[in-house]
């Protein structure tokens, strides 16, 4: 048998450890639902609808010209963040209005964008 010497323990990073950590283990059902919420964000033309949304609520028209994408395209991927309720929208006669969510989803996209431009670890 060979003699391995012990690894020590790590300490957690403290940049690493939340402010409030989460009270359980998620158990699978709620974890099936969070790897579908994420699923949805896996598509970056999400993310750019998303963050023209975090800008100022806009209708399809608008969301179009600003992300460079067909209408009919912003529409699709619209149902799609409404469908996990990302976006919500609010009818103003004839037009309508798309807007992030709620402060969740703001705070989601903010934390990933920061996140990303935090510098490598190295």
């Amino acid at each position: 048998m060979v003699d391995h010497p012990a690894v020590p323990l790590q300490e957690p990073c403290p940049s690493a450890s939340p402010p409030n950590p989460p009270p359980e283990i998620l158990d699978l059902d709620k974890a099936q639902r969070m790897a579908e919420f994420f699923g949805v964000l896996g598509d970056p033309n999400r993310w750019r609808i998303l963050s023209a949304l975090a800008l100022e609520e806009r209708r399809v028209r608008d969301l179009a010209a600003a992300v460079e994408m067909t209408e009919s395209a912003v529409s699709h991927q619209l149902r799609i963040l409404r469908t996990m309720r990302l976006v919500s929208y609010r009818k103003r006669g004839r037009n309508v209005f798309y807007c992030l969510k709620d402060h969740h989803i703001f705070t989601l996209y903010r934390e990933a964008l920061e996140h990303l431009d935090e510098p490598e670890d190295e």
